[in-house]
């Protein structure tokens, strides 16, 4: 990669950080596609939870956290080009209407391959997809007022956890869709899952949206760098004091039967939804690496990690199929050897393969890339 120039290094970092999170989703979505024969719930169980295996999947928790947080970053600094907040908002709501047609289409059958669908997983396509249609309302906020309503969605929607809706009420839908993780039932053959609650990502998006104006041309990159420790300082701040006084935004942690066990519990966060203590843990560790990047965008990692962040869709879209196809092949080959499902037998593997496919996917991926750079005539290709 070459030495980004000033104009491009605010972009450089942010892709430096979305590429390092999709490497962690790819981690993720192998243990996903090669592990299922070890599910891990939400939280997990610590006492039954291999350690390998619950920090690799805690690693991941990074990733949507990131990925909305800079989907909303994105939008103000595509609104600075356009000078226009009536055209941000426009490419938001389409671009938030394509994100749903895909989850609906090519995401769901990748996970799959079944059509016509019995299941259809609502998962972090859908949340960011929802999340940039409230953009699209929310960005004519003053600033503060979007900085609040961000803090006020990620900080108190915890308050809402005891609060259930019957599956025959009218409500039961829009508080799946918006609070409690659950199905919704659509006739008699296709059910929705609602994986990703949206409230306290509406809340990320404002905050990543907030965060704009630090990446303004006028914001030296001392400034900017100092901004991003502070917050992400505040941010872990907050979970380490509500973590140690065990109480608000998240379930207990306990001391368990070894020292590991007590370690996991501490880490041991909600993801659907996130709660607070999830987020502030995410947050607070992700600004601190975008800090990080700020500070070395000429480095050859920054820039590798920067190659797989520049094209994050046309990534996401074809990991998901490379491994649905990989192990097709594999059960195909080897057959079932963990119960009905053909998997590894230990979470090193898990590593090693997310190391091969990322060698793999790096050339496209790149392809890509310099293709959307070149080709801005092809409209289209902003939308991946």
């Amino acid at each position: 990669m070459p030495k980004p120039s000033m104009s491009s290094s605010r972009l450089h970092s942010i892709d430096a950080l979305r590429g390092l999170v999709i490497l962690l989703m790819l981690l993720d979505h192998v243990r996903e596609t090669f592990y299922l024969h070890q599910q891990v719930a939400d939280p997990m169980d610590v006492s039954s939870t291999d350690p390998a295996l619950f920090f690799s999947r805690t690693l991941a928790h990074l990733c949507a956290p990131m990925f909305i947080l800079l989907t909303g970053l994105s939008a103000f600094l595509y609104g600075e080009k356009q000078m226009s907040r009536a055209a941000t908002s426009a490419f938001l709501f389409k671009r938030g209407l394509f994100l749903l047609v895909l989850e609906f289409t090519l995401v769901n059958f990748a996970w799959t391959f079944q059509f016509p669908p019995a299941v259809i997983y609502l998962q972090v396509i859908w949340a960011i997809g929802l999340s940039m249609l409230a953009l699209a309302l929310l960005l004519w906020l003053p600033r503060a007022w979007l900085a609040g309503l961000g803090l006020l969605l990620v900080a108190g929607h915890n308050l809402l956890d005891g609060l259930h809706v019957d599956p025959q009420s009218a409500l039961h839908i829009p508080w799946a869709v918006l609070h409690e993780r659950g199905w919704i039932q659509l006739g008699d053959s296709v059910r929705l899952r609602t994986s990703y609650p949206l409230l306290p990502w509406i809340g990320v998006i404002a905050l990543g949206y907030a965060l704009g104006p630090w990446f303004r041309g006028t914001c030296t990159p001392q400034q900017r760098s100092r901004y991003l420790r502070v917050a992400g300082c505040a941010a872990l701040v907050l979970f380490v004091v509500l973590r140690l006084l065990n109480g608000y935004g998240e379930k207990p942690w306990a001391v368990e039967a070894t020292g590991m066990q007590t370690l996991m519990s501490l880490f041991n966060l909600t993801k659907y939804p996130p709660s607070l203590l999830f987020l502030a843990s995410t947050l607070g560790l992700g600004l601190l690496l975008l800090a990080a990047f700020e500070r070395r965008n000429d480095g050859r990692m920054v820039g590798t990690l920067a190659v797989f962040g520049s094209a994050p869709m046309f990534f996401y879209l074809l990991h998901l199929y490379v491994l649905k196809l990989l192990y097709i092949a594999a059960l195909a080959i080897w057959g079932s050897n963990q119960g009905h499902y053909f998997g590894f037998a230990a979470v090193h593997w898990i590593w090693l393969m997310t190391l091969a496919l990322a060698l793999l996917l790096f050339a496209p991926t790149r392809w890509f890339a310099r293709l959307k750079a070149r080709r801005r005539d092809m409209r289209w290709l902003k939308y991946l």
